[in-house]
């Protein structure tokens, strides 16, 4: 299958965080290709090969950013607050789908310039209301507290091999570990590996704490998304789109599993840039390096503009790039 079509099915399904299931069902199917496939008691879709070596996990995460549910107003509004890192500032008009007994369309109210007083202040979370075009009555009997709502946003190819859609965080790491293990059986590679689509990591990084105490690999690969560059955004602070993918660097990494990356993308011409750190990786990658016994880790991140909404945007050239750095790490059983 064509890396944009596996990502645009990848993206089709919802999956907000602690509501994976619809996005797990999709992720477990595409990975049925490669690995028997299994899901754990906390719902990460969980792969494994026996083979060579002492093994390579590869995670990314399944869950996306949305909002929870928490009351239906007397004049039929949605109440909401976030589930994950969603933005309030870009709520306003949202189109969004209540995930409740059935799905129900929905959006976001705002109040229209003419009536807006001065400078507004920044919203707060209690002023969010989305409107369903229900009365209360009928709202409460599909809607209630707890259920999730999920940010619309239309997977859309742009020019140029751009893609734009919600969820790219993380769908698109799952798109590079699928890539990688086609890579590898194109290759007729036979290595020891785990692959973990998690669940959970905007919120807790549970999934991951929960798979990697289950695993006995000795190697672990984050794949994850981080901040491509866009006006207003210090190049300090993010990297260039389209120039690959992002080796990263941190505390909690092993340097000699970061330096091996480096290393196998030079030899091999695979675009890359180095991405710095100076605490925590804000990923699951911090779950593989310290649970259970300890695992040597590494992360690999596509760079991402406008995360964490319903228009992220990535270029496909840097999903290639990430999987192809993935399958040489795992061809040669990273040796670190």
């Amino acid at each position: 299958m064509a890396l944009k079509d596996m990502l645009f099915e990848l993206l089709a399904a919802p999956g907000i965080t602690g509501a994976e299931d619809d996005a797990a069902a999709v992720a477990a199917r595409l990975l049925s290709q490669y690995m028997p496939v299994r899901r754990d008691t906390l719902g990460s879709v969980i792969g494994e090969t026996d083979g060579e070596g002492g093994g390579v996990l590869l995670d990314a995460h399944l869950d996306q950013i949305g909002l929870f549910v928490t009351s239906v107003t007397d004049e039929g509004f949605v109440k909401v607050s976030k589930c994950g890192g969603a933005d309030v500032r870009t709520m306003a008009c949202h189109e969004v789908c209540v995930l409740g007994n059935e799905p129900t369309y929905g959006v976001v109210v705002s109040t229209p310039p003419h009536l807006r007083k001065g400078e507004d202040a920044a919203p707060k979370w209690e002023d969010v209301a989305i409107d369903v075009g229900l009365s209360a009555e009928h709202a409460r009997a599909r809607i209630k507290p707890g259920d999730r709502v999920q940010l619309l946003g239309k997977p859309r190819e742009m020019l140029n091999g751009r893609i734009s859609a919600a969820a790219l965080d993380d769908r698109a790491g799952i798109a590079a570990i699928l890539r990688a293990l086609e890579i590898l059986k194109e290759k007729n590679v036979h290595k020891k590996m785990t692959v973990v689509f998690s669940v959970q990591e905007e919120t807790s990084g549970g999934g991951a704490d929960a798979a990697a105490f289950q695993s006995d690999d000795e190697t672990a690969i984050a794949v994850d998304v981080s901040f491509a560059t866009a006006p207003g955004i210090s190049p300090v602070e993010s990297k260039p789109m389209s120039a690959g993918t992002l080796i990263g660097v941190a505390p909690s990494l092993t340097r000699s599993v970061s330096d091996r990356l480096e290393q196998l993308a030079k030899d091999h011409a695979v675009s890359c840039s180095i991405e710095p750190m100076s605490g925590s990786t804000g990923t699951n990658a911090e779950g593989y390096a310290f649970s259970k016994c300890g695992k040597k880790t590494g992360l690999l991140s596509i760079p991402i503009r406008n995360m964490h909404t319903s228009v992220e945007v990535c270029d496909l050239a840097d999903i290639e790039a990430t999987a192809q750095l993935l399958a040489l790490f795992v061809e040669e059983e990273g040796q670190a």
